[in-house]
């Protein structure tokens, strides 16, 4: 028997706390448990013989192993666990900000969130025995600072965590961060370092451990676009939970589109009043406040986009501002229904741009902002008098390049509303790719000091490297392997969608940005999963996101040079956390796989064979 086996066998002995082999099997508890055979979880039947060697799964899966099978996504530093457990009193928790920090709102919220995860474990407080031992938990932020954290590309994520028991057996959690970030991923780790043990019906810590952990990308996030179907608020914070759980740090909001304009202006009220679905379908400015602050306590930034010049529609009726306004056949004018662009000659259209950009930093204040740029006709464009006799005008053929140039014109005056409800401030602007990001477009009209570029092609297109090497910074979102929606029926025509088949976790884990930008990874802030919502709604948001979603954030955090097989048996772990937290996470095997590890995977069976 390894070391590691004989570490859990005696686990088990220490944990009893009174309960007798007798009175475990002639009651209603499990008549089963786990031992850890050959880095292997395995089912057992409890007798009178092994029940000092039975654990519960979840600590049996701390501990057997090469990794830690309840910690998602895996740390990226060292990792010391004594492999032992002791029982935590629930009611007996206290969470201090160390270095004499008064906690704030913010801060009272962290902790009523993290009690709630610790008490979500718990299937009934009828089962839980009583008892345990005091857990105290001290946080240490190294940078003390007035007013609420903003998260930008050089915050700092790390934390370092630390657990201890005293003589008398009270346990001590110490988590140092050089800011409320890391502070807050460190919280998350530790959740997950206490279990539910089944077989005793009582809440468990590891007693001794020392983790120290940093992400491996900067941008690690989610788009769910709320124009083509609308999502309540609850649902938008379903999703910030689940991100939560897993560290991604950025909620891209995609929050208007040609379909609807559900976002509150009140400057330009006609946009949401008749770009919206209904008065009920209208995210106001209180929603989108709270939409912030419910991210910013777990850890996100909530960016919004405002896709501009195509991607526009529904609200602007009345404004003369826009071309190839719901134009049929719509095929000739955009990619699906219903067309309308941006009149880039309209001078009094930067004043509405205006109106809206100043809404959107005054509520989200983002350190990056999102302008679109997504999908542009020419042949839209080229359907307006009034555009053509004004390039005309300018001197300007009616060639792509020449609308390449409206295009650019449009960018160059927009961008000045931008930085003027930014106080100047330069703030970096993404765009994604199109034929404005590919040359000569884009050396003639993006900065790549200012601009973020991010792509939604394949994995293998050869144009993210021409971006790459002329030194832009990029956001992977490559529809091969990142787009969730795809993989359902048809809309606009019979058949699948148009990026079939659906994408299983897998694909989303061996997803590579090092392997997408070769020799320029260093130019690679990180990388989004998107949800287009034209066929998904509140009521199949969870199961869409998670578990892939979970799979994109090890791939981000941790970057593990190990594949999605490794991580098999990891994830069926997690997604019973993320259901027990209340995300519907789509089941990924029968729940018979989860309780006999490594029983199910064609390449176990293989090689018994």
């Amino acid at each position: 028997m390894n070391s590691r086996i004989l570490a859990v066998a005696a686990l088990a002995a220490l944990l009893t706390f009174g309960t007798t082999p007798s009175e475990a099997l002639n009651n209603d508890h499990l008549v089963y448990g786990y031992e850890c055979q050959k880095g292997v979880c395995k089912k057992v039947e409890l007798s009178e013989e092994n029940f000092s060697k039975a654990i519960s799964l979840p600590v049996c899966r701390l501990f057997c192993g090469e990794d830690i099978g309840t910690l998602w996504p895996k740390p990226t530093g060292a990792v010391e666990l004594e492999r032992l457990m002791k029982q935590v009193d629930v009611s007996n928790i206290e969470i201090k900000l160390l270095a004499s920090r008064k906690k704030d709102n913010l801060w009272n919220n962290v902790e009523n969130r993290w009690m709630d995860l610790i008490h979500a474990k718990i299937p009934s407080r009828k089962s839980l025995n009583n008892g345990g031992y005091e857990l105290n938990i001290g946080v240490t932020l190294k940078e003390q600072h007035d007013g609420l954290p903003r998260l930008t590309l050089v915050t700092d994520e790390s934390y370092n965590l630390s657990i201890d028991s005293a003589a008398d057996g009270q346990v001590s959690v110490n988590i140092t961060a050089e800011n409320f970030f890391g502070a807050r991923h460190g919280l998350e780790t530790l959740a997950q370092l206490i279990v539910y043990d089944d077989i005793r019906r009582e809440v468990q810590i590891v007693t001794k451990a020392s983790i120290y952990d940093a992400p491996v990308y900067k941008w690690r996030g989610l788009l769910l676009d709320t124009a083509r179907n609308f999502f309540p608020v609850k649902s938008i914070k379903r999703t910030l939970d689940g991100m939560a759980m897993v560290k991604l740090n950025t909620f891209h909001w995609h929050i208007t589109d040609s379909h609807s304009f559900p976002f509150e202006v009140p400057k330009q009220a006609e946009l949401y009043k008749l770009g919206a679905y209904s008065p009920r379908k209208v995210y106001s400015q209180e929603d989108v406040a709270d939409v912030v602050e419910y991210g910013r306590v777990r850890g996100i930034r909530v960016m919004p986009e405002f896709d501009a010049p195509a991607h526009v529609g529904e609200g602007w009726q009345h404004k003369n501002m826009t071309a190839c306004f719901n134009a049929q056949p719509w095929k000739n004018f955009c990619v699906e229904p219903p067309c309308g662009q941006l009149d880039p000659t309209v001078e009094g259209l930067y004043n509405v741009l205006e109106d809206i950009y100043s809404d959107m930093f005054k509520l989200f204040n983002p350190d990056v902002f999102h302008m679109g740029g997504d999908e542009v006709s020419v042949n839209c464009w080229n359907s307006s008098q009034s555009i053509r006799s004004w390039m005309n005008a300018q001197g300007w053929g009616l060639e792509e390049s020449d609308f390449m140039q409206l295009w650019g014109h449009f960018q160059e005056k927009a961008l000045e509303r931008v930085d003027r409800v930014a106080n100047g401030t330069r703030t970096p602007i993404t765009l994604w790719t199109s034929r404005l990001t590919e040359a000569p477009f884009i050396d003639d009209f993006l900065d790549k000091d200012r601009y973020i570029i991010q792509i939604w092609t394949t994995g293998e297109d050869p144009k993210v490297k021409e971006i790459l090497k002329r030194g832009y910074r990029i956001i992977v979102s490559n529809y091969d392997a990142l787009y969730f929606d795809c993989g359902g029926a048809g809309w606009v025509t019979n058949g699948n969608n148009w990026c079939s088949p659906y994408i299983g976790w897998q694909k989303v884990y061996d997803n590579s940005l090092a392997k997408i930008a070769g020799d320029y990874e260093h130019h690679v802030l990180g990388s989004e999963a998107a949800i287009w919502s034209e066929q998904i709604d509140e009521f199949t948001l969870d199961n869409r996101f998670w578990p892939r979603a979970s799979a994109l954030a090890e791939r981000l955090w941790t970057n593990p040079a190990t594949n999605w097989r490794q991580a098999e048996a990891r994830i069926l772990m997690h997604r019973e956390r993320l259901v027990e937290n209340g995300i519907g996470a789509e089941s990924l095997q029968p729940e018979w796989c989860l309780q006999n590890e490594d029983e199910c995977p064609i390449d176990a069976y293989d090689a018994q064979n």
